[in-house]
């Protein structure tokens, strides 16, 4: 499953960062935790060993996720798109239709995503709905709580 995520350089670098931050401090650290622990004696009854060892399963997953975002991740030259239509990395405002509220975000990869600094992921169901919308459209798009309809008010990069 290696689904092709796009990145700005900014993004990629922070998830190599995370990822270097994970396999050169977490790992050690986690590894010497059991070391210790084990030296505790009886490991059947060592609660430490034993939270340890589930931190340790919990992080090499996080891992090995990672380096498959990382080994999928692509660096999206901005350039090259269309600016008429929203596409990963456009900075969009929308209207809600029914209250009037506006929002502005920049869609972005799903690791990227930060609705509080405005970074809508492409995947979430507003921005799968808003993909390949120009200025002007008018979009109905199914949110969990029912069907909601926003105006594309500006697109830009």
């Amino acid at each position: 499953m290696s689904d092709v995520s796009y990145y700005t350089p900014e993004g990629l670098k922070k998830l190599k960062d995370e990822l270097l931050q994970l396999e050169q401090i977490e790992r050690p650290r986690v590894t010497q935790e059991i070391a210790d622990a084990r030296d505790k004696g009886d490991l059947s009854e060592n609660a430490e060993y034993h939270a340890a060892k589930e931190e340790q399963s919990l992080l090499e997953t996080k891992i090995a996720k990672l380096k498959n975002v990382v080994a999928s991740a692509r660096i999206i030259d901005e350039s090259q798109l269309d600016v008429s239509k929203i596409l990963i990395h456009s900075i969009i405002k929308i209207k809600n239709t029914t209250n009037g509220m506006e929002f502005s975000y920049t869609l972005v990869a799903d690791s990227e995503s930060d609705i509080k600094n405005g970074k809508l992921s492409v995947n979430s169901p507003i921005g799968k709905g808003l993909l390949g919308k120009e200025l002007g459209d008018v979009v109905e798009i199914k949110v969990p709580n029912g069907i909601m309809s926003f105006e594309v008010t500006a697109v830009s990069r």
